[in-house]
C-alpha cells in the first residue's frame, strides 16, 4: 500500500514504515503528525484518486527529528567590475516516519458545511445594518453605488465614492 500525500507544499509517494526528509515541521521531535492532503491511495491493485484530494485519507507520520541539509555556496561575480558576493544556504529539514496510511476516515468536511448555513442569515443581516465603507476596495464601492442608483459612480475616486454612499 502506497500514497501520494502534499507535505509541506511538496508531494511525496509514501510508504509505511518509510522514513521521509521533508521541509522543517512545526511538530517537537517524537510528536506524531496527520497529513489529509491526500492525492492518491493504493490498496493491492486499487487505485482510488483523488479531485484533488480523497475526501477521509489521512498519513500520520512520526517525527523522528530536525535536521539541516548540506551547505549550498551561492556566488556571484560580475567580471571586471569588482563584484564579488559570496551566500552560503543549509536546508531545515524534518526527518518523519510513516506510521499508517488510512484510505477512509471521519469525514470533517461534512459538519463544516452545516454549521455555516445556519449562520449564513444573521451575517448578511449585520452587513445591512453596519456597512464599513472604508475597507471596501474601490470595485466592491462602485458595485454598491451601482445597485443604490447612484449617477456617475465610474468617475468618482474612492473617499468621494463612500461620501456619496452614506449621504
Amino acid at each position: 500500500m502506497y500514497a501520494i500525500v502534499e507535505i509541506a507544499g511538496q508531494q511525496f509517494k509514501v510508504a509505511k514504515d518509510q522514513k521521509v526528509y521533508v521541509h522543517r515541521l512545526q511538530g517537537a521531535e517524537g510528536s506524531e503528525v496527520t497529513f489529509e492532503n491526500v492525492m492518491l491511495v493504493e490498496d493491492k491493485g486499487n487505485v482510488t484518486i483523488g479531485a484533488p484530494a480523497i475526501v477521509g485519507a489521512t498519513v500520520t507520520a512520526k517525527i523522528l527529528g530536525h535536521l539541516q541539509g548540506d551547505k549550498v555556496i551561492v556566488f556571484k561575480k560580475k567580471r571586471r567590475k569588482g563584484y564579488k558576493k559570496k551566500n552560503g544556504h543549509r536546508q531545515a529539514f524534518s526527518e518523519i516516519q510513516i506510521e499508517s496510511i488510512t484510505a477512509s476516515g471521519a469525514k470533517k468536511p461534512a459538519k463544516k458545511e452545516a454549521a455555516p448555513k445556519k449562520e449564513a442569515a444573521p451575517k448578511a443581516e449585520v452587513k445591512e445594518a453596519t456597512t464599513d465603507y472604508s475597507s471596501m476596495t474601490v470595485a466592491e464601492l462602485k458595485a454598491a453605488a451601482k445597485e443604490q442608483g447612484i449617477s456617475g459612480y465610474t468617475s468618482l475616486k474612492k473617499a468621494e465614492l463612500i461620501e456619496a454612499l452614506t449621504k
